[in-house]
């Protein structure tokens, strides 16, 4: 088992867990779940076994995280959000799982509900309380009841606004363009140089 932290009174059944990792009380990670380095799982989460999370992952408090749900590298989970893993609940009836996917980078807002079976894009941003239905694309940003696209937003946080092209450049000079509603990194800043 690698070097993680667990609070005394968490529940760690696991030994998938990435070094710097820490899980902090009443939460309870079962056995198949696997987590990688520098996790930060908050109070009163509860993961379960076919479960995947990248590095450096950030989950607050109160969430689940059920089976078929991936979370990729440096993505942040706000407290209470929800992750469903059944299209059809029934009490005491099994069906296969669908997976969840959440790419890399992405932020998912405080008390959003995301349905099973649908994919997140890479730094998207799901607005606090949002119900996502569908698939969000890279960079997105989306809220409401059901969840729409209501902008874009750069890898660095900043809003881009698109020009007459559909192109745009953030504030720390990463450039875009779109092409049928979906938005593409073409190039990123170039690193300051030191005189």
């Amino acid at each position: 088992m690698s070097e993680f932290f667990k609070h005394p009174n968490a529940i760690v059944e696991s030994d998938q867990i990435g070094p710097g990792t820490r899980i902090w009380a009443f939460s309870h990670v079962l056995k198949g779940a696997r987590l990688g380095r520098d996790c930060n799982v908050g109070e009163h989460c509860y993961i379960e076994n076919h479960v995947s999370i990248g590095d450096e992952v950030v989950i607050k408090n109160g969430v689940e995280v059920w089976d078929g749900v991936e979370l990729g590298n440096r993505v942040f989970v706000g407290p209470n959000a929800v992750f469903t893993n059944d299209l059809l609940p029934r009490s005491k009836l099994s069906r296969e799982r669908i997976r969840t996917l959440v790419r890399e980078g992405a932020s998912i807002g405080a008390n959003a509900t995301v349905v099973c079976g649908i994919e997140i894009g890479r730094y998207a941003l799901i607005g606090a309380g949002a119900v996502v239905t569908r698939n969000v694309p890279d960079f997105a940003i989306c809220f409401g009841n059901p969840a729409r696209l209501r902008g874009y937003i750069c890898k660095c946080g900043g809003k881009l606004m698109l020009n007459a092209d559909l192109s745009a450049v953030c504030r720390c000079g990463a450039t875009f363009q779109r092409s049928n509603s979906r938005l593409s990194l073409i190039e990123l800043s170039a690193p300051a140089t030191q005189s």
